[in-house]
């Protein structure tokens, strides 16, 4: 057990002193219940597509040790450095996402990853995270003691990150940052009239996208008519979870992992319904909720404008992406590739979620006596 003196003045101990340790517990829960998912689902997956059988699994855990020390080394920043590492990994991701249509892999019909000396990433993944801590220095900027132009500048850039996340296309992503944009520009001021208005935009956004893409189009159709459409993968899943029932199959005795080629990654929430059941899922969608709630917590008493806005960002980044996941799991909403935080398999989105809540520690922490310049 770690323990440190009042005393101390380490680094360490400070971190200690001041960090959420109960939300640090609630994600070391979510991040083992990964371990033991990625570790019921993926054999399966890994057998099917002529893999060893623990390949995906052996990678998954030889990324757990850095998303862990992402976690820690964020966390320690101070206000200022975290805005610095944010801005510098915005203005990286940035690049990389306007050159993934170039000389990105196409999957499943949407370029989205670069291969960089055998990694597969996706640079969209860190735009998120980055993206909300900016913008949040942009909003509060708006209000300094030396004003600064920071709304437009937030617009001008979620226009730039917009476009470049139509271009791949990725529509859940867009979906996901364009709201929590709005929502942290919503909480840094902006008048109820430009609020209707964002909301009018955003609306006739979604048709747009129902009539410019087909395949947002397809999955409309087929969430509101099944008939229409393949649902094969959502069929499977609710089947899952009713085999499941209340206390589940018992570990390695599912079955939908053999048949649903995302079983360790979009629809690992199936394995966990079927293999663990109703008690289990209702425990991962407890721990996700406390994270989003006790992180929301920890700003009623915030005075610092950039802390309050970067970490609603990153809380309600992290929560849509979580509900996305489980509700197209359960088809409450049309289908989306979209990874189940710290549950799923995956490398790009393991980091980019070690960043954003590396982020939100850092942000949650006491710094009264600490010096932080912000």
């Amino acid at each position: 057990m770690i323990t440190f003196a009042r005393n101390d003045t380490s680094l360490m101990s400070r971190w200690w002193w001041t960090v959420d340790r109960w939300m640090l517990a609630a994600l070391a829960v979510l991040i083992f219940c990964g371990v033991i998912l990625v570790l019921a689902a993926s054999p399966a997956v890994s057998v099917r597509i002529g893999l060893d059988r623990f390949y995906l699994a052996r990678h998954h855990f030889a990324l757990l040790p850095v998303a862990l020390a992402i976690i820690l080394a964020v966390s320690l920043l101070d206000l200022r450095n975290l805005r610095r590492l944010a801005l510098i990994g915005f203005a990286a991701a940035l690049a990389l996402t306007a050159l993934t249509p170039i000389i990105g892999d196409e999957i499943k019909g949407a370029a989205r990853w670069i291969n960089i000396a055998g990694f597969s990433l996706q640079p969209s993944e860190f735009l998120k995270p980055t993206f909300a801590v900016v913008a949040a220095w942009l909003f509060a900027a708006q209000h300094g003691r030396m004003p600064l132009p920071g709304n437009m500048i937030a617009v001008g850039l979620f226009g730039v990150v917009l476009a470049l996340l139509l271009l791949q296309p990725d529509l859940g992503m867009a979906a996901v940052v364009s709201a929590t944009w709005c929502a942290q520009f919503f909480l840094a001021g902006l008048r109820i009239f430009w609020v209707a208005a964002l909301g009018s935009v955003g609306l006739a956004g979604l048709f747009g996208a129902y009539f410019g893409f087909a395949h947002v189009r397809a999955r409309v159709d087929g969430f509101l008519d099944p008939s229409t459409a393949d649902s094969y993968q959502v069929d499977r899943s609710l089947e899952a979870f009713m085999n499941g029932g209340l206390a589940g199959t018992g570990p390695g005795e599912g079955t939908v992992k053999a048949v649903l080629p995302d079983a360790h990654s979009d629809f690992i929430f199936a394995v966990a319904g079927e293999e663990f059941g109703l008690l289990f899922s209702l425990l991962l969608v407890v721990l996700f909720a406390f994270i989003v709630l006790r992180g929301f917590g920890r700003l009623l008493h915030e005075n610092n404008l950039f802390a309050l806005l970067a970490t609603s960002g990153l809380l309600v980044t992290f929560g849509l992406q979580a509900v996305i996941n489980m509700a197209s799991t359960l088809r409450l909403m049309p289908t989306k590739g979209m990874t189940l935080p710290f549950i799923s398999y995956g490398g790009s989105s393991l980091f980019a979620l070690s960043l954003a809540m590396g982020m939100v520690l850092a942000l949650t922490r006491r710094r009264a006596g600490l010096g932080d310049l912000s």
